[in-house]
Order: C-alpha cells, then structure tokens, then sequence
C-alpha cells in the first residue's frame, strides 16, 4: 500500500505501469486519475489545494487500509497533489488490485467517492470574477452514503 501526498506532478501511466508490474496474484487492476476542469460556461485558471501533511497523509491512509480490508485488495495506490493547478492537470489517482474484477471496481470507487468529499484538501477555483473556495456538493455525500 502506498499513500502520497505531493505538489509535484506524477506521470500517470508510469505509475499504473509500476503499480501492476509482476502482479500474477491479481485477476483485477483498476485505475483513475482525477483532474482538474474548466468549464467553457464557468471557466477557471487555476484551482489553489491546501492541506495539513500529517493530517492528510494519516486520513488517506486510514481509508486505504479500511478499502484494503473491506475489499481484500493485494494493494492500493493513493496519490493526492496540492498546490496551484491549471486545467487538465491531474490531482489525484487511485490504483486498486484484487482477485476479482468487482473488488477492484468496488474499492477504487468507494475511494473516489472519499476523496471528493471527505479528503481533508480545501480547494480555491480562480476566475476572472475573482476567487472562491469550492463548496460540498450534495451529490458528493450522497455518493459516499451508498458505501
């Protein structure tokens, strides 16, 4: 299992390559990666995340391991970036490997769902209007509800 939170950038397919490679004890390897979106009827330029390390990093980590054990996964792969981003930049990716394909699903969802809206990260999206701290969404809640 391995939980990262960076400012850096991260190249997406190695990180999949590297997650998966001599994996012959897994039927299943699910990936995501999240990134950041600019609307064309709400434009951003960039989005500000903030975070405090020792809690961020001992949360993620929490809900890995509770994935881990719910799932019975052979490993997970969190990785979560702060800092200022632009569009098309990615913020996150979720790697999860299991026996079984629906374990695999299951998991990488579930976290998903916890990282859009219980992670501890605050976001700040920039516009022309100025700047605003991203809200909860109703629609985030209720997608963790279902686990």
């Amino acid at each position: 299992m391995r939980v990262v939170v960076q400012e850096a950038p991260f190249d997406f397919g190695a990180e999949s390559a590297a997650f998966a490679a001599g994996r012959e004890d897994v039927g299943a390897v699910v990936t995501f990666a999240g990134q950041v979106r600019s609307l064309a009827a709400d434009p951003i330029s960039r989005m500000e995340i903030e975070h405090y390390p020792a809690m961020t990093e001992a949360a993620l980590r929490k809900i890995a391991e509770e994935a881990a054990a719910r799932w019975d996964l052979a490993d997970v792969l969190v990785i979560h970036r702060y800092g200022t981003l632009t569009p098309g930049e990615r913020i996150m990716m979720v790697a999860t490997a299991a026996a079984h394909r629906q374990a695999a699903f299951e998991a990488a969802d579930f976290l998903m769902d916890y990282l859009k809206s219980r992670a501890p990260f605050w976001k700040k999206e920039h516009t022309t209007e100025g700047a605003e701290w991203v809200a909860a969404k109703d629609s985030d809640e209720d997608a963790l509800r279902r686990w």
